[in-house]
């Protein structure tokens, strides 16, 4: 069995004087990590008991924090220092800025079919919320809730709960289908299937967005204003969350459109931002910031649930090689026409679609290899 982890977003409907406790608890939450991230910048300190010995009755006292409270902001501050040493691998002090309240199950919130019921600084109030979609996880016996957040965005809140539960493995005997996934900018995929079939989704009108999007920023960038600045941060903000959404739609469409316990190959993309040199300097951002990683780990996710695999292998000549008669030359490919020409047998077809099949044949032969050989046994 494996576990698997997935956040459920819900809505919490406040009224106004319920409004002012949450944002109350959540700056004073705020203010108290910034405390604790300063002490503990200057200390090195990341254990969790010797934390509590120091600061402990002063966040009682100074934050008027409960005690459940109390250990969750040291909690909070702790995890961010942790994830900092390990992308970062230096010490730097978080600030944390946005008003957010981290959130222990059957501690500091608990929820019901109709009632959403959390710890503040006056003690615990009762909230309606939105359920919608949320009830298949009040099955204790399958799902489990974790530590959720609190986040206020544009006047609204809501709240984000992991919920975990188990799933089968899947197991490389039981794959019956395999989809060669090309990921590019001309298509945001291209694929290829055990059924020889092909898929497109265009990135036309991604471009084209984003091409949008650039353009304002430097716009923007020009003025040096403390406006233009907000503004800026704002574009970006809402092109990501559009960028994750179409990466969701995406990562979905593959997984529902193939049965289960199908094994989904991808290029290892792993090194792409130290290819920048060989493209040129008006296409760098196009192809830098262009979001594969996200992509890559929606469909991950999304594929264990239906007990499908993902794998990455080797990117180089899959765009080179011809599928039929094995070629490989770098003049097969026409870049600017996105046509492939088999220089050997003049197999013609897009380029993009010529990697997705590449992709499905190192499929096939990874399946191939991870069979166990048969035990030959000596006379």
């Amino acid at each position: 069995m494996e576990q698997i982890t997935v956040t459920a977003k819900i809505q919490i409907s406040a009224a106004s004087d319920d409004k002012g406790l949450l944002d109350e608890t959540m700056s004073v939450y705020t203010d108290a990590c910034n405390y604790v991230s300063d002490y503990v910048f200057h200390t090195h300190d990341l254990k969790q008991f010797s934390l509590n010995k120091v600061l402990y009755a002063t966040l009682r006292e100074k934050f008027r924090l409960k005690s459940q409270m109390t250990q969750s902001v040291v909690k909070t501050v702790i995890a961010r220092y942790r994830t900092i040493l390990e992308n970062q691998k230096e010490w730097i002090k978080p600030f944390f800025k946005k008003a957010q309240y981290d959130l222990v199950w059957n501690r500091d919130y608990s929820l019901t079919q109709n009632c959403f019921s959390v710890n503040t600084l006056k003690g615990r109030v009762k909230l309606p919320y939105f359920a919608r979609g949320m009830s298949k996880y009040f099955d204790s016996t399958i799902y489990k809730f974790g530590t959720a957040k609190l986040v206020k965005k544009q006047g609204k809140y809501f709240l984000h709960i992991p919920v975990t539960y188990d799933m089968e493995e899947s197991n490389l005997c039981d794959i019956c289908n395999v989809v060669g996934v090309d990921r590019g900018i001309n298509f945001v995929v291209a694929t290829y299937n055990s059924k020889h079939k092909s898929g497109f989704v265009s990135g036309k009108a991604i471009k084209q967005k984003r091409a949008h999007y650039s353009k304002l920023r430097k716009e923007l960038q020009m003025c040096q204003t403390a406006s233009a600045r907000r503004r800026i941060k704002t574009i970006g903000q809402r092109e990501n969350r559009w960028m994750q959404d179409i990466n969701h739609q995406v990562s979905k469409a593959l997984v529902e459109n193939n049965p289960k316990h199908t094994l989904f190959v991808l290029e290892d993309l792993s090194g792409v931002r130290n290819a920048t040199e060989r493209v040129r300097t008006k296409d760098r951002y196009v192809s830098v910031s262009w979001s594969f990683y996200d992509l890559e780990q929606k469909l991950i996710y999304k594929a264990k649930q239906k007990q499908s695999s993902v794998i990455k292998v080797d990117p180089r000549y899959t765009s080179q090689c011809c599928p039929v008669c094995g070629h490989m030359e770098r003049a097969n490919r026409n870049k600017k026409m996105h046509l492939f020409c088999c220089k050997n047998c003049g197999y013609q077809s897009n380029d993009d679609r010529i990697g997705a099949m590449n992709l499905y044949r190192k499929g096939i032969n990874y399946l191939e290899d991870s069979q166990v050989p048969d035990t030959v046994t000596a006379e």
